[in-house]
């Protein structure tokens, strides 16, 4: 490893999007679908994790969402998930990162036989002893896809619920965003937070920016991804209304699975700038490891060298996305304290 992917590695790091089901390593995906005779495209992990991020890069939300029935299909029993869950905290503290929550849809491992009180055992528990083996603090965030039906829906969020003191941090909406407006589930929205999880809603990434406010007005403090609030038009006008709100929103932002989805049709074009410039509170994040083969490393790295933003400016959005956290308050002064020493040592 050169200096400066040294430089990049040990840059103390918030993960806030990541979902386990989109971010498992290629060799466990390859075994766990060996395990269970799952027919796999690939007889290695190497062609197999190229073959799934290939079809992730489809300029399509849709399809890009289409690629996790086999990392699904695969997390189908309580040693898998705990397993994913187990390497996702491992691999992320071998990135730099000092804070970490992962999402995951519990309901989709319904159909493969695992109960989805017992997935999120499961998933607990491979994130606690992730966490007791490298010290990073972390949290599950659960998933409802916005196009299941409403009471499915609320099974999700009920399901938030019930595991609110043992490690569930938050409740988010994920899945196919256009044609599925967030206000369908403005119950389920209401029981999560009511109970007091955090609410982060995937908007404004396949749909327009008008989604990102209607999200903020059903009680989400973060969006993910958010990149249509700056494009089209009214752009300004919306970012302007939101920056008003100062901290309150925070935006997480994953700028190559954006480019693979068709949220943004270049690199060059990322809307991410513009919402720094314009006072919104963002941060970068890797939506799914695997599915796009990124790391933190790689996305901030990226952030500097394609997006034009400093290591200062960077550093000030990990500083945003702890603040944003909805782990416990000490979790998230341990980050700002790792990140606060790490920029002195480089007077950043």
């Amino acid at each position: 490893m050169t200096d400066k992917q040294e430089f990049w590695r040990r840059m103390p790091k918030v993960m806030l999007h990541e979902h386990l089901d989109g971010g498992l390593r290629p060799d466990t995906l390859l075994e766990l679908c060996r395990s269970k005779d799952i027919a796999v495209p690939a007889d290695n992990a190497q062609d197999l994790g190229r073959w799934v991020s290939a079809n992730a890069n489809s300029g399509s939300l849709e399809r890009y969402v289409s690629a996790f029935w086999i990392t699904v299909a695969a997390m189908g029993d309580v040693d898998a998930c705990e397993r994913v869950a187990y390497e996702a905290v491992i691999d992320a503290q071998l990135d730099g990162c000092v804070l970490a929550e992962f999402r995951m849809a519990p309901l989709l491992l319904e159909p493969h036989g695992l109960s989805p009180d017992a997935a999120v055992l499961a998933l607990l528990a491979g994130l606690k002893r992730g966490s007791a083996s490298c010290g990073i603090p972390c949290g599950l965030i659960v998933c409802a896809m916005r196009t299941d039906p409403i009471e499915q829906v609320e099974r999700a969020a009920k399901l938030a619920v019930r595991y609110a003191d043992q490690g569930v941090v938050g409740f988010d909406l994920a899945g196919a965003e256009l044609g599925f407006p967030a206000g369908v589930h403005q119950r389920a929205i209401e029981m999560a937070r009511e109970a007091g999880l955090g609410i982060t809603l995937h908007a404004g990434e396949a749909d327009s920016g008008e989604r990102v406010l209607q999200a903020i007005a059903l009680g989400a403090s973060r969006i993910g991804h958010g990149v249509h609030i700056a494009m089209g038009q009214g752009a300004q006008t919306r970012m302007a209304q939101v920056a008003a709100m100062g901290a309150r929103v925070h935006f997480e932002v994953c700028p190559t699975s954006n480019l693979h989805t068709g949220a943004v049709r270049t690199m060059a074009g990322h809307p991410l700038p513009a919402m720094h410039q314009a006072g919104l509170s963002v941060s970068v994040h890797t939506d799914n490891r695997l599915m796009s083969m990124v790391t933190m490393r790689h996305e901030l790295e990226l952030a500097h060298s394609q997006l034009g933003f400093t290591v200062a400016q960077l550093c000030d959005m990990t500083v945003s996305a702890a603040r944003a956290s909805f782990l416990p308050q000490a979790a998230c002064d341990s980050a700002l304290a790792a990140i606060t020493h790490w920029r002195a040592l480089h007077a950043v």
